[in-house]
């Protein structure tokens, strides 16, 4: 009997349909081709049952707090929202959300996954981890972040920020937290978990800084080979955070060539950009002098390079908390043109993945998440959205997205929503 065309037709789109939701759903089994943001989840308040207090708010009642960006509370419930010391121009309490809260995070994996971000790499500072209230706080946002990870099909990985650490630190916590995380937590039985080159990606931040940290290149070494080569533990592909002059070992970097030796053990390198470019044309300058050669020397010792790019910077607030003064808004983010330029610049420059950092950063005013435009009186001042949607740098970082895969055309002016 001869099957009539339509039937093979319908069969034929039923079978394409059924690849894509698969392919949707397949474990992340690579960082080519994704756009990923760094996620604090360090936000903490009195009243997330966490025992914190106002952690990464710092909101005291003379006004002062340490955060530049105010976040958009109106999508949250009622039970999300922490009422502060601060109030808005209409008399209104000002709220603020915990990381703390499943719901909450849940909904910030959402607004990626509307806007086809894949997914983030989760900070977890090593100096967090000596403490038994703190770290118990970042267990607990970590929870919520694989499961949110699971409802909306995004992807994520576990990444030490090593700053604060001193001398033995990274053996006595960082390693210690990774035996317990594959142990205890079983972070690599979730699929959903990052994986590339093979392996899961287990990122380390702060290697070979010039800022006279405590802890050394040798000891980032021993951590990199641990990740990598231990019998038990290891099996990870490392992603190194560097600095922006890692490659020439000048700028922020220290000057020494033991950090390119303990970087080819590390399977992805990505050179820490904020605040190293303060307009369009300036990072357009920048990235042109170094990105070719950077991502040669990657290429020639079987590397993968991840370039980081950022929306502007302000760290007013928290600078003030500390005595010192510092301009609101240092770096504007021109309604996402700096934010946009980078990106093109980079895969112009032949770029296959791209980190935006970051995704919740409000202390230094580099969050990409819904902000508000409607903020407290009476401080220091605010960073806003100049009159933008909340989510318009979640849209913009997902057109981003569609540009890196090839979705849509690179354009040197900032697309029209």
């Amino acid at each position: 009997m001869r099957v009539p065309p339509t039937v093979f037709l319908c069969f034929f789109v039923l079978v394409c349909a059924c690849v894509s939701i698969s392919a949707q759903e397949k474990p992340a089994d690579t960082l080519t081709g994704k756009v990923m943001c760094g996620y604090q989840g360090w936000f903490a308040t009195p009243g997330d049952g966490m025992g914190l207090g106002w952690q990464h708010y710092s909101f005291r009642e003379d006004g002062r707090c340490t955060i530049d960006l105010w976040p958009d509370t109106r999508d949250l419930n009622k039970d999300e929202l922490h009422e502060t010391p601060l109030r808005l121009a209409a008399g209104r309490p000002a709220a603020v959300f915990s990381s703390a809260h499943p719901q909450t995070v849940r909904r910030h994996f959402g607004w990626m996954s509307t806007h086809g971000i894949d997914g983030v790499f989760l900070q977890r500072f090593g100096a967090v981890l000596k403490g038994e209230k703190s770290r118990a706080f970042v267990d607990r946002v970590m929870e919520n972040v694989r499961t949110a990870s699971a409802k909306t099909g995004r992807t994520w990985a576990v990444m030490y920020d090593l700053s604060g650490l001193r001398l033995g630190d990274i053996e006595r916590f960082v390693m210690q937290d990774w035996k317990r995380l594959r142990n205890e937590l079983h972070v690599m039985d979730d699929p959903h978990y990052l994986r590339h080159g093979g392996r899961p990606v287990v990122a380390v931040w702060g290697i070979g800084f010039n800022d006279k940290r405590d802890y050394t290149i040798a000891e980032c070494a021993a951590l990199f080979r641990f990740l990598r080569d231990n019998p038990e533990f290891g099996g990870t592909t490392v992603m190194a955070g560097v600095p922006y002059g890692w490659r020439t070992l000048d700028r922020d970097a220290a000057n020494d060539p033991q950090l390119h030796e303990t970087l080819k053990l590390a399977g992805i390198i990505s050179p820490w950009a904020v605040g190293r470019y303060g307009s369009p044309e300036d990072a357009g300058r920048q990235i042109a002098k170094v990105h070719a050669e950077d991502a040669a020397w990657c290429q020639a010792r079987g590397k993968s390079y991840l370039p980081v790019i950022f929306p502007g910077f302000s760290w007013a607030n928290l600078m003030a908390t500390r005595g010192q003064e510092a301009r609101l808004n240092a770096i504007p983010r021109l309604g996402g043109r700096f934010l946009w330029a980078q990106a093109m610049e980079r895969l112009k420059l032949g770029s296959n993945m791209l980190y935006v950092a970051m995704f919740d950063e409000m202390d230094e005013g580099t969050a990409i998440f819904k902000c508000a435009d409607e903020v407290p009186v009476g401080t220091k001042g605010f960073v806003t959205n100049e009159g933008l949607p909340s989510d318009h740098y979640l849209w913009l970082t997902g057109e981003i997205a569609r540009v890196l895969r090839g979705e849509k055309p690179a354009t040197a002016e900032l697309p029209k929503r």
